[in-house]
C-alpha cells in the first residue's frame, strides 16, 4: 500500500455527521437571528400603530367645535388608546399613556381652554409606554423574561387647530 490506511472506514462514512454537528454549531445564531427580526418587526409595528392613533387623534381635536373644546379632549384620549389597542399592544396602552397639549402659534405649551382661548396648536402624545424586546422568545437567556425591557415608545403628532 502506499501509506494511507484505507482499512478505518469505507469511503462513504468518512463524512457521517459532519454536517449534524455543523448545523449544532449555526442553529443557535439562526435562531437568535429570527427571533430578532421578528422582536424587532413586533416594535416597529407598535410604532406605527401609536403613531397613526396620536394621529387621528390630533385630527379630532383639530376640528373640534371651539365652544366646546375642552370636552372633546377626553374623547380623543379614548380614541387613541381605542386605535392603538386594536393592534393588540402588549402591554395595552390606557388613558393615562396619552398626553394633549395646546400649544400656541410658536408651539409653546398653553392651557387649553373653550371659545377664544382654544389654542393654535395640538399636540397628542404617547407618554409613559415602553415595549419588552425578547418576551417573546424567552429560550434565548433562559431565567430572563426579556433581553432589553423597558424600551420606551414615545410618538407625538402635532396639527394646527382649524376652527
Amino acid at each position: 500500500m502506499n501509506g494511507r490506511n484505507l482499512h478505518c472506514c469505507p469511503a462513504g462514512q468518512r463524512q457521517t455527521g459532519v454536517a449534524a454537528v455543523e448545523l449544532a454549531f449555526v442553529i443557535f445564531f439562526l435562531l437568535l437571528l429570527v427571533a430578532g427580526i421578528i422582536e424587532f418587526g413586533r416594535a416597529f409595528w407598535y410604532y406605527d400603530a401609536l403613531t397613526k392613533a396620536t394621529r387621528d387623534g390630533a385630527r379630532l381635536l383639530s376640528i373640534a367645535e371651539r365652544a366646546d373644546f375642552t370636552s372633546h379632549i377626553g374623547t380623543a384620549q379614548t380614541r387613541v388608546m381605542n386605535l392603538g389597542n386594536a393592534a393588540n399592544l402588549r402591554p395595552p396602552l390606557t388613558e393615562s399613556n396619552v398626553a394633549v397639549t395646546c400649544m400656541n402659534k410658536d408651539f409653546g405649551a398653553i392651557g387649553c381652554g373653550n371659545g377664544t382661548s382654544a389654542p393654535e396648536n395640538i399636540r397628542v402624545a404617547i407618554s409613559g409606554y415602553a415595549i419588552d424586546i425578547g418576551g417573546l422568545f424567552p429560550f434565548i437567556l433562559p431565567g430572563t423574561a426579556t433581553v432589553f425591557g423597558g424600551i420606551p415608545l414615545a410618538p407625538h403628532t402635532t396639527m394646527p387647530y382649524m376652527k
